[in-house]
């Protein structure tokens, strides 16, 4: 079986309406179909790497391409977990973490989409909030950072809803452009302040997958 070489794909974060998880290669497929229909407005530019805007046999086809490609790279010393969200059963989006040298550093930066149907439901909040529990509560992070456009204004309320605080601004170039995010970071203490609002539980975090983050005690 695939979990006896590869034990994340027994990793299951559960909230009250969403189960984070990998997908098997059939709902990679079903996450795909999602982004295939839309991850934003066509007026909007939410990211640094613009594959929102591809035609949508490419928005898919980059989703599942990204997955495998994370999935090929990992080490234990630089590695990027995307977890597809499951609403009902069916996959609304993904929620990404990503690390490098976590073992030491114990920071993460994340990421995610949602399927343009599905926003709006507070389950972008949601799936942040599952991933952070598995971050702070089960992996000991010592912090977690996220980066938004400025004019990204749900994503950026997303963060301060859950107790991030701005730590100052990144700029690149996107399009030939100097475009500014905000960045932002959360605390173990912060964060305790906001985790019981969202109740969540980690089941398949097993010694093999914590050697995986790059955790050996």
């Amino acid at each position: 079986m695939i979990i006896d070489h590869w034990p994340l794909q027994g990793l299951r974060v559960t909230s009250p309406r969403l189960e984070l998880r990998l997908p098997t290669e059939d709902e990679l497929a079903e996450v795909a179909h999602v982004a295939g229909r839309g991850v934003h407005l066509p007026q909007d530019r939410p990211f640094l790497t613009p594959w929102g805007e591809l035609a949508p046999a490419e928005r898919a086809r980059h989703v599942v391409q990204s997955h495998w490609s994370r999935l090929g790279r990992w080490t234990a010393r630089d590695w990027a977990l995307n977890l597809v969200a499951f609403h009902g059963g069916h996959p609304v989006g993904i929620q990404d973490m990503r690390a490098k040298e976590f073992g030491v550093r114990r920071e993460i930066v994340s990421g995610s989409w949602l399927g343009l149907e599905h926003q709006g439901k507070g389950l972008g909040t949601e799936m942040r909030a599952a991933m952070l529990h598995l971050a702070f509560a089960e992996l000991g992070t010592q912090s977690a950072t996220s980066l938004s456009f400025t004019d990204n204004h749900s994503s950026l309320a997303v963060s301060r809803k859950l107790g991030y605080r701005s730590d100052g601004i990144d700029r690149d170039v996107l399009d030939g452009q100097v475009v500014v995010s905000e960045r932002l970071r959360l605390s173990p203490q912060a964060w305790a302040e906001h985790a019981a609002r969202t109740p969540v539980t980690v089941t398949g975090l097993n010694d093999d997958c914590r050697a995986l983050f790059g955790l050996t005690d």
